[in-house]
Parts: structure tokens; sequence; C-alpha cells
């Protein structure tokens, strides 16, 4: 029976080749909107993702690392108390009017780092060239993929929050879905906007001797009692805590949701049909089956046999397509993300597809007796 239902499957591609078309599309847009999906929300929590903290500290209650509320510096005493604790290092954050050269303005995000060669803060994304032009006064660096959004190219001069900045840099990866972020020393923020006191920041990065007890010692960080001045998580906890913020709290997480449900369910309704109907279309064929003593058990393992090899096709086709536009998108700083888990987890979804549809399709086997060879 495998070798009926491969050889009917060469022989008869054409009739297939729409199902299998209709598998790969299906698998092609669960896995492009997983990718978009992840890779929109994950450039939220980049400023912990890319940096080499184990534990972040800062305003408690704060939703999203985006959220960012000032705290006391007061706190970092307290934190480097810790025998565990070997750095802290201070964070800050504000917003600002962004004049571009061409015409306009656009809110930008203003972070002020330590440019320290052994610096926590995007310590895998920042060189130790980027840092040092960091020290130049009034110096920043962007993402390459908002140059254009900006208005500027590297070393070109422009306003950011009424004063002079220069673009002496450019990264990648540090995209974020709205507004642009921007980065620049702690000394530049600081000029930049007077509000960011030295006696407040944003958050503390903390590096541990063992980062393997980071709850542990997040833990024995907490504040006590009832005033809390500040709140601490481990990197870990944050990232997912301001991913699962923007993707099931926000009004643009909950659309984008929707659409990628909506989405998924037009692809499974597109495929199931189009496998049914090559199935139905081979009614005369299984009838012939019939008249030859096939049993209807059989029958029903050759068109599962069938589905499989349909829904295998149409991943191979989803991984080939699939590939080609990942790099595509990559190439236009499209943020997407493509774990192996996620790949693996459509695979399975869309083979599962493909097999249903084939169970659904068994029940038109009930049609292929014998006498239909002689309508």
């Amino acid at each position: 029976m495998v070798s009926i239902a491969r050889s009917s499957l060469i022989y008869e591609w054409r009739r297939f080749l729409p199902a299998t078309l209709a598998v790969a599309f299906a698998g092609l847009l669960v896995q492009i909107q997983m990718s978009l999906l992840l890779g929109m929300f994950s450039s939220v929590a980049v400023y912990i993702d890319r940096s080499g903290a184990d534990l972040w500290a800062g305003y408690p209650g704060t939703q999203s690392v985006d959220l960012a509320r000032p705290i006391s510096t007061k706190v970092e005493n307290s934190l480097r108390m810790h025998p565990e604790v070997t750095r802290v290092e201070r964070l800050t954050w504000t917003g600002g009017d962004w004049l571009r050269p061409t015409g306009g303005k656009l809110i930008a995000v203003l972070i002020g780092i330590s440019p320290s060669p052994d610096s926590m803060t995007f310590s895998n994304l920042l060189t130790p060239r980027l840092r040092q032009l960091l020290d130049e006064p009034n110096s920043i660096l962007v993402d390459i993929a908002d140059l254009d959004k900006l208005g500027v190219r590297v070393g070109d001069t422009t306003e950011l929050m009424g004063k002079r900045v220069k673009v002496v840099g450019t990264v990648n990866g540090m995209r974020s879905m709205g507004s642009a972020n921007v980065l620049a020393s702690l000394a530049t923020a600081r000029k930049l906007d007077p509000s960011l006191r030295k006696d407040n920041t944003e958050y503390f990065l903390i590096k541990l001797k063992n980062p393997e007890n980071a709850e542990a010692v997040r833990d024995l960080l907490q504040p006590k009692g009832s005033f809390k001045p500040f709140q601490v998580w481990t990197s870990e906890e944050f990232s997912t805590q301001s991913q699962g913020y923007w993707l099931f709290e926000s009004g643009a997480g909950s659309g984008f949701l929707f659409s990628s449900t909506l989405g998924l369910l037009v692809g499974i309704v597109i495929t199931s049909q189009t496998l049914m109907g090559a199935i139905v279309a081979a009614l005369r064929e299984y009838a012939t089956l019939r008249a030859l003593g096939v049993s209807t058990s059989s029958l029903r393992g050759v068109v599962l046999e069938q589905s499989f090899w349909v829904g295998v096709v149409g991943l191979l086709i989803t991984a080939v397509v699939g590939s080609i536009l990942i790099m595509v998108a990559k190439a236009a700083y499209i943020p997407l993300e493509t774990p192996l888990a996620g790949c693996i987890a459509t695979g399975i979804l869309v083979l599962g597809i493909a097999m249903l549809s084939g169970l659904a399709a068994l029940r038109a086997l009930n049609q292929a007796e014998p006498f239909t060879l002689l309508r």
C-alpha cells in the first residue's frame, strides 16, 4: 500500500500539487507570522538581552524595561554590600525631540551608558571602538536601520533636546518598535537632559560572581518592609516580563496576536479543503482498487500516506522559501526571530493539519464502491 500511495503521488502530481502548495503556504504563513511576532516584541527587551548583567534593579512594579522611572542612586550602596555582587553599573533613560536635518521632528529615546570597555550595558552589541567614540563630548550612536527615520548619516550633526549632537557610529540590533534609540555616555546624556541628575538613575545593572545563584541573590537583595525604594529582577525574568507586557497587555500585541491567529485559521481551512479536494477527485481510482479486492482499511492507509507525504513536501518548500524570505528580511533590517523550537512546532502543526485533512477525507472513501465505475 505504501508503494501505491507514493506511485500515485508521483504519477498524479498535478492533482496533488495545489494541496502541496497549500500546505507550504500554511507553513510559511505560520512561520513568518511567528517570526515577526517574536522579532517585534523581542526588540522591546533588546536592552536586557544584549547586555551582560545578571540582575537588574529599577523602580518597583515596572512592567516593561522601556517604562523606566528614576530611583535614588543611594540604592547602589545596598546592592554593592552583598558578597556575590562584583559590579554595579548605572543606566539612564529619557526621551526628547530629535530634529531631522531634512525637516521635522520625532521622539527619540536617549540611553545613557558607561563607555567603559568592560561595561555590562550592551556588552553583546557594542565594540570597544564604538565605546571609545562615546567618550567624545556630545557623541551618539544610533541603529543602522534608523538612519533614514532620523534623517542622518554617520558624521552628521543635528539637535537632540535642543542641543547639538554628532552621530559618530551605528550599531545593528538596537531598533525599537516605535521611536528611535540613541546611545550616549552618561556624561553626555546628563548634559543633554539636565533632569538626569547624578542622584537619580533609571536602572542598576548587577554582575554576580556566580550567575547560577541569580535567583537566590535577587531574593536577598529585595527590600524588606512596606516601603520598597526599588525592585530586583533576574535578566531572564525582566526580559520575559517586558515582552509579555507588550504581547498580552498592550493594544499592539493583542492586535498582532489576533491577526496572526486569523491568518493561521485561514491557512488551515485552505490547506484542508485543497487536500480533501485532491483526494475526493481520485474516488474512481479508489473504486478500481476496491474492485480489485483492496480492503477499505488498506485504502485508508493509502490516503493517510498520501496526506503525510504531501505535508512533508510542503514543509520542504516552506523551509526553502522561508529561508530566502528571512535572509531578505534581515537584509532590510526587519526584526525576525526564528528559534529552533518554534520551527519544530510549526512543522508539527502543519504536518498535523495535513494528516487531519486526510482523516477528514476518509469519509469520502465510503463512496469508493466498485459500482461507481458504472456511472
